[in-house]
Formats: structure tokens, sequence, C-alpha cells
């Protein structure tokens, strides 16, 4: 049995996949598509994405909230794994990236499971706490600016029902959080907030080394 996690190669990566992914066509022309664009290393890898497809599942999800959409692999995914009468609210700002997302959830049959509210998240958050959305979401992926990062999860955790979960993107980042001689403005802001949801006695939580990093959090009653 190995003492740490397993180190994966481009080789090994690609094995795993091969035996693991279980992808269609739509999700492989989103990624390609995604990946021509200039911010393209921004969207989930494959298997992570196929992870929280999982979780959705294995929580009984049914309401989720997913905050920063991008061109929209992650909300598909989590739509296609929610049961019919489940609702995803997507929040983003970009009409460009999100108007690519809703040409495949149009073609994936999901877009009526789909809500997608441009504006900031943090509006959006306020807004369903304020509209008695508090308690009442099953699970909330985020992955947006990272200077926020602790106001996202602060409401997240606000609209989540005991028991549910949170799961928050890029945590390792590219492993800069473990360089101390790296100060950027977003590598400080995403090591401060792993430092904070350590003694978080809110949620019990599993750092996962999936992806850029994926933090679980899961609200305590």
């Amino acid at each position: 049995m190995g003492k740490q996690t397993l180190n994966l190669n481009d080789a090994l990566y690609k094995y795993l996949l091969s035996v693991s992914l279980r992808d269609t066509p739509l999700h492989r022309a989103l990624r390609e598509e995604t990946n021509r664009l200039e911010m393209g290393m921004m969207q989930v890898s494959p298997d992570q994405g196929q992870f929280m497809a999982l979780l959705v599942k294995l929580i009984g999800a049914k309401r989720v909230i997913e905050v920063g959409t991008f061109t929209g692999y992650s909300a598909l995914l989590m739509a296609e794994a929610l049961p019919d009468d489940g609702r995803l609210i997507a929040c983003d700002v970009s009409v460009e990236w999100t108007t690519m997302a809703r040409r495949y959830w149009r073609q994936a049959g999901v877009e009526r499971k789909i809500e997608l509210r441009l504006a900031p998240a943090l509006d959006t958050l306020n807004e369903l706490i304020a509209g008695g959305g508090a308690g009442t979401f099953d699970f909330a992926f985020i992955d947006a600016d990272k200077l926020n990062l602790r106001d996202y999860y602060e409401r997240c955790l606000s609209l989540l029902r005991p028991g549910g979960l949170i799961a928050v993107d890029n945590v390792l980042w590219g492993g800069s959080v473990a360089n101390p001689d790296d100060r950027r403005e977003a590598t400080v802001a995403i090591r401060r907030f792993n430092e904070f949801i350590f003694g978080d006695t809110r949620i019990d939580f599993c750092m996962v080394p999936i992806g850029d990093g994926v933090t679980l959090a899961r609200k305590l009653g």
C-alpha cells in the first residue's frame, strides 16, 4: 500500500481515463471547443467532472448551485446526474462563455434543469438567501475568482441543508500553494482559505488531489 497519493504521469493519466471515463461525443465536443479558447485551461478535467456527477447522485441531490459556470461542462455533467425534477442554478457573468454552455445544455436535453443567473455571484447568492433559500440546497460547486472564495463559501454554506456538500475547486492551484515564495493575490487567497477550512468546525471535509485539487466540505447538522 502506498504511503502517499500516486503521482500521475501522462501515460498513467491516459490509462486512468481509458478505463474509467464514461464519455460521450457531446462531452468531448464541449471540452474540445473550450480548449480552443484562450482561457480554456479554466475547464475542469473530465475525471473531475465525472467525480462531481457521481457525488450529486450519491447524496441524492435535487438542488445544486454552481459558482462559476464558464462554458458549462461541469454544469452539464451535474445536470445530467440530477433527477427529472432537479434544478441547478448556474452563476456567471460572461454572456459569451455561457452562450456556448447553453448550446450544449440544449443539445443534451438538460437546459430545462438549469437556471442561468448572469450577475455577480455574490449578488445571486445573497438574493437566494434573502428569498428564503437558506438550508434548501443539496450541493454547491465553487469555481470562480479566488479573491472572493471565502465569501462564496460562507454564502453556499448558508444555502446548504445539513448534510449537504460543497466542492471547492483549485485548492492546490497547480502546486503554488506549497511555495511560500509565491505571494500572488490568488495564491495567498487560496492558501488562507485552505487554512481556514481546516479549522472550520461547522463541517466535515476532505481535500482530494483530483484535477487542480478539490475540497469537499459536508455541512454538519
